[in-house]
């Protein structure tokens, strides 16, 4: 080893002892007779001093050719800092390094993108990720990959003590879309045809309950070629896995406990299970989203039911059309917001496919105040604050149209104020369930014209509806409820799974339904149809989004700075400038030609 300790482990007890560190020079301070270093490593910083007597005149001479993110091995007497002189941001502040003994190990050009912690103010994102491995090197970036690592960490142990058999599934396999596209990989030796890279190991996994590993797990590399966001990527890892013999409590209760268990020694956090859960109907009724942030209030209040009483024409002719009515209640809101900043949130809600926002302030005796109160009688402007739960100073703030429409205003208004007003601790941890998600929804004619009116699997085409709705499959299949759930952190799905179909008059129900014929599912997915008549299990599983969950554990905004190597929002490596050509014998080889 080049060193005898990292720039994290010496302390006020090492003094009198002598100490070898290797690490980068994070800043460099010239004092006159000499030279002081803070030199860095992923474990720390400790301040190494250049200055007679203990270090040789030549080596202060040459001290003062160090720049940053040179790199060095340097040997000395470890001593006490000077009276008032500690650094209690270090955990090596109370010591420094008299060097005796300096090697350039390596030195290195003037960074674009400074590591060092004393710089707040960082070069923009393309250039942090063309010059990933500087911008790795930053004590965030470190403290973000170093977090990453306790949680996959703690999750394989978590399972391991569960009896979960940790079982790697293929990265080649069959394209069987799901609902992203597939990225697909042409194959040399058998032309004109095609793997793909998993989206998910999902039939796989349940293939392995039906070969009797009844508790399965694996960190899991998956890819899906997707619009990107904030939190999405092209490629991605999830905590996957997999149970026979259970019922979705079972599958939730798993979870519940690694809650716990990463909150309590990641974050110090006390978790009392179970953890709250909602089906997604009283999700969407009360919050307006199938991942409410439940740090917070602000529920919707259905008022569908007054609106005819108003003569308000908007409201009137919604709930004629077979609309909805419905409002948030913001305490303190008509102080927070002026008239322009109404105006201000009326803009906001139009790009979520409002035409307006109507509002009321609630003034002196509770009573409601607007510009449009001339069209509401004063017992239904008190019947309308009752509901509502209104006070002095607060505002509502209302949405009328359909109800798929109203939920999508609603939350995001609620979303934005909750921010805006804090009405809630930024490193509050909220966890909790949404349960019962509909089985099937209409497909976008957006994306496929001839599909109008068709339904699409909410989840994916195996998962199982409730027991007690499998008639609503003949009948009513809009109705129909799923064996489906979703881990929600903080208002984002950070997981999501269900229980499988193993019976095949249901599965055959539901292909049906799907528009999927027998040849389809065959060629699709024949080898698991296979499989299922060979005496599957009761099993069912979940997949956890681990950059998400390292996301939402650590309080980052952004799911790139917990990924090493991410992709931008175009899909490309800023650093290796992948996607990249490739030469013409190479697509020869493997049969394919580019059409522009």
């Amino acid at each position: 080893m080049l060193r005898t300790h990292t720039c994290g482990d010496l302390r006020k007890t090492d003094a009198g002892t002598q100490a070898t560190l290797c690490g980068w020079v994070d800043s460099y301070r010239d004092h006159g007779g000499g030279l002081f270093v803070d030199l860095r490593d992923r474990y720390g910083i400790t301040q190494v001093v250049f200055n007679p007597p203990d270090t040789p005149a030549d080596l202060i001479e040459a001290s003062k050719d160090l720049r940053a993110e040179y790199v060095l091995q340097v040997t000395g007497n470890v001593e006490p800092r000077p009276e008032g002189m500690a650094n209690a941001k270090h955990k090596s502040g109370e010591i420094e390094l008299r060097v005796t003994e300096m090697k350039l190990l390596n030195k290195a050009k003037s960074p674009p993108v400074s590591p060092s912690e004393s710089v707040t103010e960082l070069p923009g994102e393309e250039i942090r990720l063309k010059h990933r491995y500087l911008d790795l090197r930053r004590p965030a970036m470190q403290r973000a990959m170093l977090l990453r690592d306790k949680i996959v960490k703690g999750m394989r142990d978590h399972f391991a003590d569960e009896g979960f058999v940790d079982v790697e599934t293929p990265i080649l396999g069959r394209s069987t879309p799901e609902g992203a596209r597939d990225y697909l990989v042409p194959s040399r030796v058998h032309p004109g045809k095609f793997y793909a890279l998993p989206q998910s190991p999902q039939l796989y996994k349940q293939i392995l309950m039906m070969a009797g590993y009844d508790r399965y797990v694996q960190v899991a590399r998956c890819f899906r070629d997707e619009d990107l966001r904030a939190d999405r990527q092209p490629e991605f890892t999830q905590l996957d896995l997999e149970m026979a013999f259970i019922d979705d409590d079972d599958i939730i209760a798993v979870i519940d406990t690694l809650v716990e268990k990463l909150a309590k020694d990641l974050l110090g956090l006390d978790v009392k299970l179970p953890l709250p859960r909602m089906t997604y109907d009283e999700a969407m009724t009360r919050f307006g989203h199938d991942a409410p942030d439940l740090r917070f209030g602000l529920e919707i209040v259905d008022l569908t039911d007054l609106a005819p009483k108003s003569e308000f024409g908007v409201f009137k002719s919604v709930v004629e059309a077979g609309g909805h009515v419905r409002a948030i209640n913001v305490p303190g809101g008509a102080e927070h917001y002026s008239r322009r900043g109404i105006d201000g949130l009326t803009e906001f809600v139009k790009g979520f496919g409002a035409k307006g926002l109507a509002w009321f302030k609630c003034e002196e005796g509770d009573k409601l105040n607007s510009n449009i109160a001339k069209f509401f009688p004063e017992e239904l402007l008190a019947e309308m604050a009752t509901r509502l739960g209104s006070k002095k100073g607060d505002l509502v703030l209302f949405s009328a149209d359909k109800w798929k429409g109203t939920c999508k205003v609603l939350h995001a208004l609620r979303t934005k104020i909750g921010e805006e007003m804090k009405f809630y601790d930024e490193k509050a941890m909220s966890f909790s369930w949404v349960t019962e998600f509909p089985m099937f929804e209409r497909t976008d004619e957006s994306d496929n014209p001839q599909a109008e009116g068709r339904w699409s699997a909410m989840h994916h085409p195996f998962t199982a509806p409730l027991d007690e709705h499998v008639e609503f499959l003949d009948s009513d299949p809009e109705r129909c409820r799923a064996k489906a759930y979703d881990l929600v952190i903080n208002g984002s799905e950070a997981g999501g799974g269900t229980i499988r179909i193993h019976d095949a008059d249901v599965q055959s129900k539901v292909f049906s339904l799907l528009g999927i014929d027998k040849e389809t599912a065959d060629d699709r997915f024949g080898f698991l149809l296979e499989a299922l008549q060979y005496g599957a299990p009761p099993h069912g599983g979940i997949a956890l989004g681990l950059d998400r969950f390292v996301m939402l554990l650590g309080g980052y905004d952004n799911i790139r700075d917990v990924i090493a190597f991410p992709k931008t929002q175009k899909a490309t490596d800023m650093m290796t400038e992948a996607p990249g050509e490739v030469d013409t014998k190479q697509l020869k080889e493997l049969s394919v030609k580019v059409d522009l």
